[in-house]
């Protein structure tokens, strides 16, 4: 896997915890595009829940969302969908 050539969306006053917290969730979504088993439901659902902590606004978080499946060509939403309407492993299928 090659390393990603984009910058991940993030917010100049959020803490180093709340870096992590999102970067984190992007991760996990990379990961249902990237490795060939996806990833677990759970973890999706247990990194998104961290994410929510630090965007509690679904308005900011379409805005995230945009602005992360622009840069990488992932959809944080369609992905998170499937985690909630699946169990176990998710591989999601797009583009990269």
């Amino acid at each position: 896997m090659e390393p990603n050539n984009y910058a991940y969306p993030l917010q100049e006053d959020w803490s180093t915890a709340d870096i992590v917290a999102v970067t984190t969730l992007y991760q996990r979504v990379e990961d249902a595009y990237e490795l060939s088993q996806g990833v677990a439901s759970a973890d999706l659902l247990t990194a998104y829940r961290a994410f929510q902590e630090v965007v509690p606004k679904k308005f900011e978080e379409k805005q995230l969302d945009k602005a992360f499946e622009e840069a990488a060509g992932y959809s944080i939403y369609r992905t998170m969908k499937r985690a909630r309407q699946e169990n176990g492993q998710i591989k999601m299928k797009g583009q990269a």
